[in-house]
């Protein structure tokens, strides 16, 4: 066990009240978690070993607030007085663990080798929630500056599902009761800004496409459910037990040449059709399991936020067969009214927003920066969003030096009044490429449409 590990161990012991915390299942798993447990007596932040990878000289805390998120801040020897926030993707379905913002930190360590404090959330417990977890993140920068102060500046950034959280904390917590800014810009990294009513739709329509060519979730022996469920409340399915329904209907995790006929044909004919990548359909398919029965028996009692009525299915090798035999369903307006609640977006945003998306990113697909871009627009607030696009197929982690001259381009807007543009910010990425040893990416003439993929 390295050195902080059993520090973040040490100090979870010191901190948490009564057992210690054990997460039940990989994140992103169908599994049911446990209940969080209770908050820590203080929620003040403790000194702590900086994880591996960390720039010499900084100074790491962690601690849990009283809601019961835990949290890492760092903040490195030349800190140029201005906090990132950051919200975390998944959402993570697993119960919140004190090493969970370990790897955040780590992957997001470019922000304080170039000066900035960080500082994550776990959130309070697992699963879904975008108000939730945009409330925890607003709490962190409130234990922030109770701790170390006011900042000079504070941003806040979102990754993944944490650019939908981040984008609500732009909206809902930009200012305070007084009026004064509680932050000065928002930073976007491959967010999942559509939205909780637009961005989940492809997902349902996975499961009711693999269940017309599989019928092995469920199986025809198996207590019968909706597929937009993800699966009956009080069941369980882990990703191994998913990864092997769908290996037996389409050899995904075989060889091409090891796959038979059936299983060939039914494979290509699901990825044709939902337009995802061979290496991404167990991931989709478990975030449809296990996070749909999180969102909609947990959070939405019950009520379908997905539609596929009137939906025409095309890419496969037999479209008519399937649109007639496909499971249809109709959304609930309720479950479509708290969803939208929770996790949709208005555009009304006040602070300048800086985006940055891979355009081939395979988990969060580019056409919703389009959704993004046109909720935006339609508030009258495009002056405030910049897009940018990368030439990259990745999702979680894009090239370092991109990050690094985002953040200085947005730093220069909100600064110096310095609008940016695509290639002003490719522009900057290259003053830190070569410190980085990693290209800069960027497409500045890319603009994504609705149907990007």
């Amino acid at each position: 066990m390295s050195s902080w590990v059993a520090a973040g161990r040490s100090m979870l012991a010191a901190l948490a009240v009564g057992a210690g915390l054990a997460a039940c299942a990989t994140s992103g798993s169908a599994q049911t978690p446990p209940a969080p447990e209770a908050a820590v007596v203080s929620p003040i932040p403790a000194d702590a070993t900086c994880p591996e990878g960390i720039p010499a000289g900084t100074k790491c805390y962690t601690g849990r607030s009283e809601e019961g998120a835990f949290y890492w801040i760092a903040i490195p020897a030349n800190w140029n007085q201005v906090l990132v926030v950051h919200s975390h993707g998944g959402p993570r379905t697993t119960t919140p663990n004190i090493d969970d913002e370990i790897d955040d930190l780590q992957r997001f360590s470019v922000m304080v080798r170039e000066g900035y404090a960080w500082a994550g959330s776990t959130y309070r417990r697992g699963g879904y929630g975008v108000r939730m977890a945009a409330e925890d993140t607003d709490i962190l920068r409130r234990i922030f500056w109770d701790r170390f102060g006011k900042p000079r500046r504070t941003i806040v950034h979102g990754q993944s599902w944490g650019g939908n959280v981040a984008a609500k904390v732009s909206e809902l917590y930009a200012v305070d009761g007084n009026g004064q800014r509680n932050y000065d810009g928002v930073l976007l990294s491959a967010g999942l800004v559509a939205g909780g009513t637009r961005g989940y739709v492809f997902r349902s329509d996975l499961r009711a496409v693999y269940q017309f060519y599989c019928r092995n979730h469920p199986r025809a022996d198996e207590v019968q459910y909706p597929v937009w469920q993800g699966l009956p409340a009080d069941a369980r399915m882990t990703r191994a037990q998913l990864t092997e329904r769908v290996d037996e209907c389409t050899g995904v995790s075989k060889p091409a040449d090891q796959r038979t006929p059936q299983q060939a044909r039914n494979l290509k004919n699901i990825l044709s059709v939902i337009g995802i990548r061979e290496d991404e359909l167990v991931s989709h398919l478990n975030w449809a399991t296990g996070l749909f029965q999180d969102m909609v028996q947990r959070r939405l009692d019950g009520h379908n936020p997905f539609s596929n009525i009137g939906t025409v299915y095309s890419g496969s090798d037999d479209d008519a067969a399937l649109n007639a035999g496909v499971e249809r369903f109709a959304a609930d307006p309720e479950g479509v009214a708290r969803l939208a609640y929770d996790a949709d977006l208005t555009g009304q945003i006040m602070l300048p927003t800086l985006s940055i998306h891979g355009k081939k990113d395979p988990t969060v697909f580019v056409s919703v920066d389009a959704v993004y871009r046109d909720i935006v627009a339609a508030a009258g607030r495009s002056d405030l969003l910049v897009q940018t696009f990368t030439d990259e197929d990745t999702h979680s982690k894009l090239s370092t030096p991109e990050y690094a001259g985002m953040l200085d381009a947005l730093m220069a807007w909100i600064d110096k009044g310095e609008k940016p543009t695509p290639a002003s910010v490719a522009a900057a990425c290259e003053t830190h490429a070569a410190a980085y040893g990693e290209p800069c990416k960027f497409d500045v003439g890319f603009v994504p449409t609705l149907t990007s993929r």
